[in-house]
C-alpha cells in the first residue's frame, strides 16, 4: 500500500558548487509505501487491509510532514549559528549531520518510519520528489 504526502520546505547544500548552496524551498511530494498480509478477521472492521489509510497517514503526518511543513533544513557543518540567531523567522529548523538532498532524505525518513510502524508492518519503499520532474527512491531490499 502506497500513501502520498505533501510538504513545503526549504534547505541549503552547504558547500555545493550551484545555486542550491542558496536557502531556496520545494513542494516536496512523499509516497510511502508498505508491506504485510492483510488481516483475515471476519467481521472486524480492518478486515482485509494490511494497515487502515487513516492510521498510516497519522503516523506519517506526526513523524515527517507535520515537522518539516515550512521549516528550514541545514547541514551542522555550515555557519548556522547566524540563522538561529535570527529569532522567530527561523523558529522551524533543523539541525542535520548530513548534506539536506532528496538522496540523504530518503534515508533519513526511511530510518524514522522504520522505528515507527507497527510490528506486522514493514517499510518497502520511500520516493520523494523534489520537484515536479526529480525524486530520490529508498528500497528495503536494497538496504538490509
Amino acid at each position: 500500500m502506497t500513501k502520498q504526502f505533501g510538504f513545503e520546505m526549504s534547505h541549503a547544500l552547504f558547500n555545493y558548487d550551484g545555486l542550491c548552496r542558496n536557502i531556496h524551498g520545494h513542494s516536496y511530494k512523499l509516497q510511502v509505501t508498505v508491506i504485510g498480509e492483510p488481516l483475515y478477521e471476519p467481521g472486524s472492521p480492518k478486515d482485509g487491509m494490511v494497515i487502515d489509510f487513516s492510521i498510516l497517514k497519522k503516523l506519517i503526518k506526526k513523524k515527517i510532514v507535520d515537522p518539516f511543513d515550512h521549516s528550514l533544513m541545514i547541514n551542522n557543518h555550515s555557519a548556522h549559528e547566524k540563522l538561529v540567531d535570527l529569532g522567530e523567522m527561523y523558529e522551524r529548523h533543523h539541525m542535520v549531520n548530513f548534506q539536506p538532498t532528496a538522496e540523504n532524505l530518503v534515508i533519513y525518513i526511511a530510518d524514522k518510519l522504520k522505528k515507527e510502524l507497527p510490528e506486522h508492518i514493514e517499510l518497502f519503499s520511500v520516493r520523494l520528489y523534489e520537484t515536479g520532474s526529480s525524486f530520490a527512491e529508498w528500497f528495503a531490499s536494497d538496504n538490509p
